[in-house]
């Protein structure tokens, strides 16, 4: 069989997230393949995809406001010149599956998420939200629907990261899936952290976004007056901050050495984030033995089981999570979760089972491709 010539597209490479981490692990697969994105910020991510020829936007308006001019990227995307390549390999939650190719290409995308602005799920930023955006913003959302609709048509195949966000292509898409776990770093090696906290704590982790709802979670501590570390940071780190009374530690620039060791010494980890498209941070904790608190909705009712590695709460409100994590403390306490048994749960995500998953899928259809083909040609 003959070996394609790839070309991987990728929404934004400017920061390292579970999607840049999915990413990374497919681009692994085809160390020879070029890169295409929008935005391009090589200090924020793994040389893996650094050492490798990335085609990345050049106009200095677009990558200085890309929030402000989101609705140009489609035609950023469709503007790749991809003729070279016989396999395309995109991941997405926003542009890149819109990539356009020919007939004679075979096109299989990653799909995290449909795009949540568009479809009314929690976004990053209340900015949204702004009086004088209001006028423009349906308008754009109702364009850029229609061409996100259009856009998935186009890939041969949809990879989805979990049966939830299977669930939306079918809804928005009407489209056919398969589902892939992406991959989640779930080794555990014992470390000490660099800050030690002599309280017992609970410990949140990610983007400091507003769907991911830190704000809920510090007002909840703040009421409870348990302690409560916030690893990570993000546009909302400001206000979050002022937000916080003593019992709320902030650690910023932690690695991921240094956020395992927090995770291995805390209570327990809170993840408020509602329709959760899969949930990375909640598996990363419970890969290192420890039970979570998660919201009940979306991807996290693949991964979390009450009684088994964490618990689930039904309202992101300030009140119910007061309650849920003092029944949460309460269980940890008597015993009810088990650190191996909480680690054995998550090992079906592993990095080398995801790459083995996405690998043989990529190339038993690249195999049919070139059949069908063959006989048309």
């Amino acid at each position: 069989m003959a070996q394609p010539r790839v070309a991987l597209i990728h929404d934004y490479l400017n920061q390292y997230g579970g999607a840049e981490k999915t990413f990374e692990a497919i681009s692994e697969l085809f160390p020879d393949a070029e890169v295409y994105t929008s935005l391009y910020e090589p200090t924020r991510l793994s040389a893996q995809i650094n050492n490798r020829k990335i085609h990345y936007l050049k106009n200095a308006l677009i990558r200085t406001f890309p929030k402000y001019l989101t609705f140009l990227m489609p035609f950023v995307f469709e503007n790749f010149d991809l003729r070279e390549y016989d396999l395309i390999l995109s991941d997405s939650a926003c542009w890149a599956k819109g990539v356009l190719t020919k007939p004679s290409q075979l096109h299989i995308s990653f799909i995290h998420t449909p795009p949540r602005f568009l479809y009314k799920y929690s976004v990053e930023s209340a900015k949204r939200d702004k009086w004088y955006f209001k006028p423009v913003i349906p308008v754009l959302d109702a364009l850029l629907r229609v061409w996100d609709f259009a856009a998935a048509q186009r890939p041969n195949f949809l990879v989805a990261n979990s049966f939830e966000i299977q669930k939306r292509i079918k809804k928005f898409y009407k489209r056919d899936s398969v589902v892939i776990y992406p991959p989640v770093e779930i080794e555990y090696k014992k470390q000490e952290p660099a800050l030690k906290i002599d309280t017992p704590y609970f410990i949140v982790v990610g983007r400091m976004s507003a769907y991911k709802h830190f704000d809920v979670v510090i007002k909840a501590f703040n009421e409870l007056g348990k302690t409560l570390v916030v690893v990570g940071r993000g546009i909302e780190e400001e206000k979050l901050r002022s937000l916080a009374k003593e019992n709320i530690i902030f650690v910023s620039n932690a690695s991921d050495q240094e956020k395992k060791a927090l995770i291995q010494n805390s209570v327990g980890l809170i993840n408020a984030v509602d329709d959760e498209d899969f949930g990375i941070v909640p598996i990363e904790a419970m890969s290192q033995g420890k039970p979570v608190l998660v919201h009940k909705s979306g991807g996290h009712l693949e991964t979390v089981f009450e009684s088994q590695n964490g618990m689930l709460f039904d309202e992101v409100t300030v009140e119910c999570l007061k309650g849920k994590v003092l029944e949460f403390e309460e269980a940890i306490k008597k015993g009810v979760y088990n650190s191996e048994k909480i680690i054995e749960s998550v090992q079906k995500f592993s990095k080398q089972r995801f790459q083995k998953e996405y690998y043989d899928f990529v190339m038993e259809k690249w195999e049919q491709h070139q059949k069908d083909h063959a006989r048309t040609s």
